[in-house]
């Protein structure tokens, strides 16, 4: 362990951020993150180097801007090797698979790798709520963010729901509350990330092209409770068979969340309410009413949230009126207009087979389904069992449109293939009736036609409200 590790094991804030200054450290993967992080590391007076397999004039303003800091970029596959010489640290992005050839020069000179997260909570000294799992982690983030705002502390929300911490460590008061979305890409290259409040939502095969095998992407989510203490909480869904299995790894105490079953320890569902039994006594929470957010699976979420708040000290009344004000966040089953009678739902943020399953079963009404992307290796099975009864139509895009296509037409769901998203909406407007649900879902991933889910989602509601 160098002694930069050495340092970091025992301080974080500025203490740690003293310890980088004169550090030649580089930094992979100039996205949103990587440029959080480069900009965190000049602060504090580290000699970066910036390097991504794409060309630099490729990378936008943002990161081409970091050279004017005095970061040393290197862009394209040619030169990669170069980014490593001398490097006391490497910090890589969440798109950076650890094991991948880009960094081979790096592991071959056992030169420390850590992530934006990681680097990003060093940095900072507030006590931190993270929150993973396969599906649910943005609104659950989200909600727990508008939650704790009824408290007095600061509050940040960031991480994996679009602001990386790194952009916010040097402002971000040390009596602060950080609420932290965390992916499992996040979670591989972390080392003493400990948060306080530790969520598991759920856990169900997605980034198997990453991670190789279940068990391995089992392995990295458990990565977020592995340096928690007694002092601790770890928040479980008891319904979810994976993620009640990590309770045996968990370091902290658990508490449990259900939407099935009473629980002698948690928070679950009783007689319509959200209700806690933390004290020996059930206490009410809220209504089921007064959930805005539709589908059995957000009021797992909420379960999860409230579980976070009551551990956190905010009051039940508190809780409640957040919860009744809480309106979802962009492409989660997210309502965009409707129109002659047929609502229009975008849940671009349904990059896996599991989260579409979500967003069919939150709707009783007849479902035009717009889906397909990069799947992953996803098995469309479970996807095709789902649609059964509840897809009146499928209108399938992009890369797996074909494989995706052939399980549902075994399953008598009838099937278009669209060369593009506008010519799914366009079809979905000519053959949904009065009453009918038109629903993007795409149980796959967007980079084979689109920059991201916010990019597809964003095009999607352009389309819709473009039709007349």
């Amino acid at each position: 362990m160098s002694s930069l590790e050495e340092v970091a094991t025992v301080t974080r804030g500025r203490a740690y951020l003293n310890s980088l200054a004169g550090r030649r450290v580089t930094v992979v993967g100039l996205a949103k993150s990587g440029v959080a992080a480069a900009r965190l590391l000049r602060t504090a007076g580290a000699d970066v180097t910036g390097a991504d397999l794409k060309p630099i004039a490729a990378l936008g303003r943002e990161a081409a801007g970091l050279a004017d800091l005095g970061v040393r970029l290197i862009g394209g596959s040619g030169d990669a090797a170069s980014a490593f010489v001398g490097a006391d640290l490497v910090v890589v992005s969440p798109g950076v698979p650890l094991d991948g050839a880009q960094l081979a020069p790096a592991r071959a000179r056992r030169v420390p790798i850590i992530g934006e997260l990681e680097l990003g909570w060093r940095a900072m000294e507030a006590e931190t709520t993270a929150i993973t799992g396969t599906n649910g982690k943005t609104t659950t983030t989200a909600l727990i963010g508008a939650v704790l705002a009824q408290q007095p502390r600061p509050v940040l929300v960031a991480g994996n729901i679009g602001t990386p911490l790194c952009a916010h460590a040097l402002s971000f008061p040390a009596d602060g509350l950080v609420v932290c979305e965390v992916s499992s890409f996040q979670l591989e290259s972390a080392e003493t990330f400990q948060p306080r409040v530790a969520v598991v939502l759920n856990i169900t095969p997605d980034h198997l092209d990453r991670h190789g095998t279940f068990a391995a992407y089992v392995d990295a989510k458990a990565r977020i409770f592995a340096n928690q203490g007694p002092t601790d909480c770890a928040v479980l869904n008891a319904d979810d068979e994976a993620t009640r299995a990590l309770g045996a790894r968990a370091q902290a105490p658990v508490v449990w969340f259900s939407r099935q079953r009473d629980l002698a320890h948690g928070v679950f569902v009783r007689g319509g309410w959200i209700v806690a039994r933390l004290n020996g006594h059930v206490e009410e929470i809220c209504p089921l009413s007064e959930i805005f957010l539709r589908g059995q699976h957000n009021v797992e979420n909420v379960l999860a949230a409230t579980a976070c708040a009551l551990w956190t000290g905010v009051s039940p009344a508190a809780i409640r009126a957040a919860i009744a004000r809480f309106r979802g966040v962009a492409h989660r089953i997210e309502w965009v207009r409707e129109l002659k009678g047929v609502q229009y739902y975008n849940d671009s943020k349904g990059t896996n087979v599991a989260s579409t399953l979500r967003a069919l079963e939150s709707f009783s009404e007849r479902i035009v389904l717009i889906a397909g992307g990069k799947g992953k290796g996803q098995a469309w099975g479970p996807l095709a069992a789902a649609a059964r009864g509840r897809v009146a139509q499928a209108l399938l895009i992009g890369e797996d449109a074909q494989t995706i296509g052939a399980a549902l037409a075994a399953a008598t769901i009838p099937v278009t293939h669209c060369r593009s998203l506008q010519e799914a909406v366009d079809r979905a407007r000519a053959v949904a009736a009065p009453g009918d649900v038109v629903l993007l879902s795409p149980a796959c991933a967007s980079f084979d036609m689109f920059d991201n889910f916010e990019h597809r989602g964003d095009v999607f509601k352009k389309l819709v409200e473009r039709l007349d």
